[in-house]
Formats: structure tokens, sequence, C-alpha cells
């Protein structure tokens, strides 16, 4: 059997907008590795049931089923250590998972606030219906209330982008001079918002801006040839 990669999928099979699965298809790609990515959606929890739960990413490697970004992450170093590092060492891998954290409760609800109305947009008539309804109970308004405030909290959003400039001060990665999985978790968020949001989030002299043109063009453009917005890498302002 060969590798496949359960992958978030909008009405669009070619538009994979999942942050986490983003990840890992950069993740797969730094190892060299090559997989399948097949395209799932919000309502097709039994395609998945043989994972035991109900997300992707979902990644079966031979007699191997994973699920959860971090997870598989970890899987691909240990299973494929000839290949290149994606942390670089235990050390870097205990520090990889402090800037997973960092994403999945500070970058990530950010995002949300400018962009997460915008997927309705993107997906199927079908999967419309679950979305709404399981984010609108998550968030507890409508979707539409929830990103109402986003061009007067997006000068907050770029404040709050501070910590990974610091980081880019003197080297084009947040790993260093090459990327790691810090920069493919991080990069995942960019990768959700471009997939299926209008809505700049970035200026265009932000540094952070400048190494996610690098980020796109990784890997022979895995991720700039991916269906997106253009309007995320240029120009400033919130205009949609």
């Amino acid at each position: 059997m060969g590798r496949v990669l359960y992958d978030l999928a909008g009405a669009d099979p070619a538009l994979r907008f999942s942050p986490f699965c983003w990840r890992i298809r950069m993740a797969l790609a730094h190892k060299d590795l090559e997989v399948e990515a097949i395209p799932w959606r919000f309502t097709e929890k039994d395609r998945i049931a043989f994972s035991g739960q109900g997300l992707v990413p979902v990644l079966v490697d031979g007699d191997r089923t994973l699920h959860d970004s971090w997870a598989i992450a970890e899987y691909l170093e240990a299973a494929y250590p000839h290949r290149p590092s994606l942390f670089g060492g235990p050390e870097a891998q205990a520090v990889t998972r402090f800037v997973n954290g960092w994403t999945d409760s500070v970058l990530h609800p950010w995002i949300a606030r400018m962009v997460v109305r915008d997927i309705l947009d993107c997906i199927r008539p079908e999967d419309a219906g679950y979305f709404r309804e399981s984010r609108e109970t998550r968030f507890g308004m409508t979707l539409e209330q929830f990103v109402a405030a986003r061009e007067e909290t997006l000068p907050e959003f770029r404040r709050a982008l501070q910590p990974l400039r610091l980081a880019l001060r003197g080297q084009s990665f947040l790993a260093g001079e090459a990327p790691a999985h810090a920069d493919y978790i991080v990069f995942g968020a960019f990768m959700w918002a471009r997939s299926v949001s209008p809505f700049r989030l970035l200026e265009a002299d932000d540094p952070v801006h400048a190494w996610r043109g690098r980020m796109l063009g990784l890997f022979d453009g895995l991720a700039a040839g991916a269906p997106g917005h253009d309007l995320q890498a240029q120009g400033s302002g919130a205009a949609r």
C-alpha cells in the first residue's frame, strides 16, 4: 500500500486549506517522501473512521495509520532517520513543541477571527451547514459576528506577530538558515488564510511577509502552486 494523506479540501478538490494538513505536506516534502494527498471533506467522517477518530490529517504509511499533526511529525522523524531531519535533534524537537503549542493556542485563534467566515464560500453546500453549526456553537455567535471587527483588530494581530519578527532577525527561517518543522507549523496557519480568504493579513514590508514568501517557494513551489488568494502575498491593508 502506498503512502496516503487524507487532506481537508474545499468544493474544489484541489483547494486544500487545513493548517494541520499543510504542516504534514511540508514535512513530507522536507523528508522527500512521496504521498498521495486524498481530498476529504468535513462531513465525510466515515471515510477516516478506520483511524479511530474524525479529524485530518490522517496518514497511512504502509501498515501504519496515524492522526494528529504533531504525532505524525514525530513518526516521520523516527521512521525515516536517514532523511533530512524535521527538528535538528532532540533539543530542537522540544523547542518545536513549544512553537506547536504557541501556534495552536495563539496564532490560530487570531487568524480564525480574520478568515473563518470566508471558509463558507469555499466548501460544498452539504458541508456548509455542518461547518456553520459546529463553529457557531464553539464561538457562541454567528460566523459573521465573529469576524465583524477584523479590520479594527488587524493592527493588534500584526503586533502579536512580533515574536516571529524577532526570531527572523538575522536569519532566513524560524529554525535558522534552513527551514524545519517549526517553520512548517507556523506556515500552515498562513496557508490556511491564503487558501480561503482574500483578507490581507500582512503588510508588504513585514519580515513575516518576506519569510512567508520564502516558504511559498520551497519544494519547487509546493505551496505557491496551490489554489489560493494572491492578495495574501501583496500589498498592505485589509481590503476585500
